[in-house]
């Protein structure tokens, strides 16, 4: 059985910072689940372009008030608490934050802990455990 908190994960190297976002890590590859869970703060007025093109991703709003618009149809859907948005295309999105959205987030396969979104808004694949970012 694994028990961590938020405080505690976010209190240590499995917080990770964004420019427009931090994630703190709670879940990950070497816990051996098949997956990631993260908790992610996107802050208020900020657009992020995500586009995973290795990794699955469902993300359940906790707090705040947002959009996610597919670059592919160009539809803008609004996020608030209680949405679910499952990215099961790969798909290519702007996460839009008009007040700081708090976002439960798993991923398929599971990160390692280091990730950060590169110029195309993607997660390499496997990523190189680094400390110091």
């Amino acid at each position: 059985m694994i028990v961590r908190t938020l405080e505690d994960c976010r209190n240590s190297d499995r917080k990770v910072d964004g420019e427009t976002w931090n994630s703190v890590r709670m879940s990950l590859k070497d816990d051996n689940m098949g997956y990631s869970f993260h908790i992610t703060t996107i802050y208020a007025n900020t657009e992020t372009p995500i586009h995973y093109k290795n990794h699955l991703e469902t993300v359940y709003c906790i707090r705040g008030e947002g959009s996610i618009l597919d670059l592919a149809t160009g539809i803008e859907h609004p996020i608030k608490p209680g949405t679910v948005y499952m990215l099961n295309n790969n798909d290519n999105h702007i996460l839009k934050a008009q007040s700081e959205l708090q976002l439960a987030c798993v991923f398929n396969p599971p990160l390692n802990g280091k990730e950060v979104h590169g110029a195309d808004g993607a997660y390499p694949l496997e990523a190189e455990a680094v400390t110091d970012l």
